[in-house]
């Protein structure tokens, strides 16, 4: 049997806005299996990012019950919990998040600088081998401002794979891009997933959630499909 290495139980995350209460996720329970590629799907205020907010522990939910490879986060304290971010799960965001005063290698070796134990000779081999694995080779000493879109991206994804993270977590990894850089981005991830890593790719695209094996859709914070 897949073992499932991401696991939600009636899991809610309420909100005050003055006095109101805003229910971004309600009572949402799902299961997705390690090695899955899929996609978390609806439209603008459906409670996609809340989700994946909450599977990276970048949150932590009202209610209900979140499980990482089979450890529940509800009482890690911070540092478990910065743990699971910096070794379990490799996040990619819709505007590349990089650091604009250092280069694409510098920037993919920052996470093995929280990781512990690392010199400064692996960081950088473990850096050199993540960008030449999503093809940035001959642009690892380049700044930000001297890569295109569709670069920066690569290097956002080679700085979530450097930890050698169980999940890829991306947050409408295209929406900054066009259509054809997108798509490459998109054969990308598939080739990731394809070595036996979970991808969870949050979109609000149809077209780009139906090339993910499995499609996962919210609305007004519950499971709809």
């Amino acid at each position: 049997m897949a073992k499932s290495v991401i696991s939600l139980y009636d899991v809610r995350r309420y909100y005050m806005m003055g006095d109101f209460i805003v229910k971004a996720l309600d009572g949402v329970s799902l299961a997705i299996e390690e090695g899955e590629f899929t996609a978390i799907m609806g439209p603008s205020g459906s409670g996609k990012s809340t989700l994946m907010n909450l599977i990276g522990c970048l949150d932590t939910p009202t209610d209900g019950i979140i499980q990482i490879d089979g450890e529940g986060t509800m009482g890690m304290s911070e540092a478990e919990l910065a743990f699971v971010r910096n070794q379990k799960v490799g996040f990619i965001f819709q505007q590349f998040n990089l650091l604009g005063k250092i280069n694409a290698l510098e920037n993919v070796m920052t996470p093995l600088l929280y990781a512990g134990g690392v010199g400064i000779r692996e960081r950088r081999e473990r850096a050199k081998f993540a960008l030449e694995r999503v093809g940035l080779a001959d642009r690892m000493h380049h700044r930000p401002n001297e890569l295109s879109g569709g670069q920066k991206q690569r290097v956002a994804i080679a700085r979530a794979l450097v930890n050698n993270p169980s999940i890829l977590l991306a947050d409408e990894p295209t929406g900054a891009l066009d259509t054809t850089t997108g798509r490459q981005i998109l054969e990308l991830f598939e080739e990731i997933n394809s070595e036996g890593r979970t991808v969870v790719l949050v979109t609000h695209d149809r077209e780009i959630g139906m090339r993910c094996r499995r499609q996962i859709r919210l609305r007004d914070g519950k499971l709809e499909a």
